[in-house]
């Protein structure tokens, strides 16, 4: 059964309640939202055709770039795409949940300026190399 976006929600709560207490607070400011698909300005902005093809986004200012004297408008935000992600837990091997941490750790990691390589090691550290 696909979860409806409350359920998805949960899920993604879950995910991030099982990250390791170090990063959760490093991380506490910044808002998850889950979200049938990306907005189309979104997709539009960064040159997307297919809104299957963003699983997630981190919006906001990375803590490399801040300053104290910076004023931002909006909190930081990642979004999880429920549609999306839900396709592509149709298409391979791993469970829902472990996609569902996977991108949310993803774009946490952009919050913090991490790389994909980083934030692969991250998620090895926090679930195993197998998680």
């Amino acid at each position: 059964m696909k979860p409806d976006l409350e359920t998805f929600g949960k899920m993604a709560q879950t995910a991030y309640d099982e990250l390791p207490e170090a990063f959760r607070r490093m991380s506490a400011d910044v808002m998850i939202r889950v979200a049938d698909f990306a907005e189309d300005d979104v997709l539009a902005d960064l040159e997307i055709d297919d809104p299957y093809d963003l699983l997630g986004l981190y919006h906001g200012v990375d803590v490399t770039q801040k300053s104290l004297w910076d004023v931002h408008a909006q909190p930081d935000m990642v979004f999880l795409y429920r549609r999306p992600i839900l396709r592509f837990w149709q298409t391979g091997p791993d469970t829902l949940d472990e996609i569902v941490r996977h991108v949310l750790v993803h774009e946490i990691g952009h919050h913090f300026g991490l790389s994909d390589d980083d934030m692969y090691g991250l998620e090895d550290d926090a679930y195993g190399e197998d998680g």
